[in-house]
């Protein structure tokens, strides 16, 4: 008996594995029933989703394409999926084609403003600015051609809604009280913002977003500046309505179109460095009759939400700024301030809306666009997963804790805000007082555990050889 004993091997003694086997499928262990997991149609659709939406890797969230190959952009465009929220082409398109359509006949300048449109669209190095700010480009060209609209086609101008508004809304006409006393001092303080931050603080503030937001703040900009500023045009044409400096000059009188218009208080600037800046542009206006909603307000209202929001500590410098061109436009005569409050709207619409779902979030530690590492877009709540990525409900993350260290990479994967609470214990009232419902509290302690294998027979994996996965039985958490 000896003898077979010495012949036949020994069994070596089960120990815990410290790693496991190489060809073991880590979803296989996932504790979560196949039916509530994402199928792997769903994650490529997903992914394909995001690689459209244009966000790079994590080392080319800010390098800058520099190829003229137009074919490259052709391809893209064979490739793209396409979404529903593509149809702001199709509307920037059709506006384009409006614009042009009622400019008059002059086919050859029309053909190559098209083609130079479409070198420019088509070029890589050229589409990354000119397809995020082309609302821009379309607002002014829908804002200049909207003088040839035919009158026979325009609706009637309100001369009386406004007043009337202002008077029910305010008790009073605010505009000619702010206006009824004029000096040369507030002339210059109210012809700073309206005479020259209107049109400049659009370019620079594109600049400053460029250089010190996240990369991809500008393009999202651009684009609601661009679309509200599109949609305050068409208002005005829908809804022409004059503005305070004509009731001042013609009273209630009924207004009709082929009327000049009137640089009002600016006519005073002009005087004042004895140079036509204001008169002449303001006197053959596109759109003399847009008194609502005002562009004015709107600009500095999307302008100071979109900086106040990546650049915190200067709210209130903002804030100020938003009050003193609100001051001036009605000091100089040119809206009334329930024209302030439509343009205010529309524009904290327009930021709400780019801020939910494309805004990329700030990161306050970061100084430049060329210091990050990754971008979080939106604000809405996000799930997390650590096998999947963001987007799906739960993963093999739920077996373990993560670790609390100083970086920002716990919010990298879930919502900043959510996932902090969560990880120091604060949870709504709602979650805590339903039974029944786990709760997602992560503890203060630590979760020490080990993951074991077991084979069909209850035995533990003694890992002494590579095994199959149809080997393991189930995975057990032992404290």
């Amino acid at each position: 008996m000896q003898e077979f004993a010495a012949v036949l091997p020994q069994p070596k003694a089960k120990i815990l594995p410290f790693a496991w086997p190489v060809t073991l499928n880590l979803e296989k262990l996932n504790p979560i029933p196949h039916k509530y997991r994402p199928s792997r149609k769903t994650r490529m659709r997903l992914q394909k989703i995001k690689s459209n939406l244009g966000a790079p890797a994590g080392d080319d969230i800010t390098r800058l394409q520099t190829s003229f190959n137009v074919l490259e952009s052709i391809e893209a465009l064979r490739r793209r999926r396409w979404r529903i929220y593509d149809l702001q082409h199709l509307v920037v398109f059709g506006i384009i084609m409006f614009s042009l359509f009622i400019l008059p006949s002059a086919p050859l300048f029309k053909t190559g403003a098209m083609v130079v449109l479409g070198l420019l669209l088509l070029m890589p190095i050229t589409s990354q600015f000119f397809l995020p700010s082309l609302p821009i480009w379309t607002y002014l060209l829908y804002f200049f051609s909207s003088r040839f609209i035919a009158p026979e086609y325009r609706p009637h101008i309100w001369v009386k809604v406004l007043p009337a508004l202002e008077n029910v809304l305010y008790g009073a006409n605010l505009s000619n009280i702010l206006s009824a006393h004029t000096h040369p001092v507030l002339d210059v303080l109210a012809w700073i913002p309206y005479g020259i931050g209107h049109f400049a603080l659009p370019a620079v503030c594109c600049a400053i977003l460029f250089i010190f937001a996240a990369p991809g703040t500008t393009p999202v900009f651009a684009r609601a500046f661009g679309f509200m500023c599109m949609l305050g045009v068409t208002i005005q044409l829908i809804f022409p309505c004059t503005p305070p400096w004509y009731e001042k000059a013609n009273g209630l009188e009924p207004a009709r179109y082929g009327m000049q218009g009137s640089p009002a208080g600016l006519a005073r600037i002009d005087e004042l460095f004895g140079v036509d800046m204001y008169t002449t542009s303001f006197t053959t206006a596109p759109v003399p009759f847009g008194a609502f909603p005002s562009l004015h307000a709107g600009n500095a209202v999307i302008e100071a939400l979109f900086m106040q929001y990546c650049f915190p500590r200067f709210r209130t410098f903002f804030l100020v700024y938003v009050v003193w061109i609100w001051w001036a436009t009605m000091y100089l005569n040119h809206h009334y301030a329930i024209d302030l409050v439509g343009g205010a709207l529309i524009s904290t619409a327009a930021y709400y809306i780019a801020r939910t779902r494309w805004l990329p979030r700030p990161q306050f530690d970061k100084t430049t666009r060329w210091e990050y590492e990754y971008v979080e877009y939106g604000d809405r709540p996000r799930s997390v997963d650590e096998e999947f990525g963001c987007g799906y409900a739960y993963g093999l993350g739920l077996l373990e804790r993560r670790g609390r260290d100083g970086d920002s990479d716990e919010w990298t994967l879930g919502s900043s805000s959510s996932f902090e609470s969560m990880s120091r214990g604060e949870t709504s009232g709602s979650a805590s007082s339903t039974p029944g419902i786990l709760s997602p509290t992560t503890p203060d302690d630590d979760f020490r555990h080990t993951i074991v294998g077991l084979t069909p027979q209850g035995d533990f994996w003694n890992g002494e050889r590579v095994g199959l996965e149809s080997e393991l039985s189930e995975v057990v958490v032992v404290r």
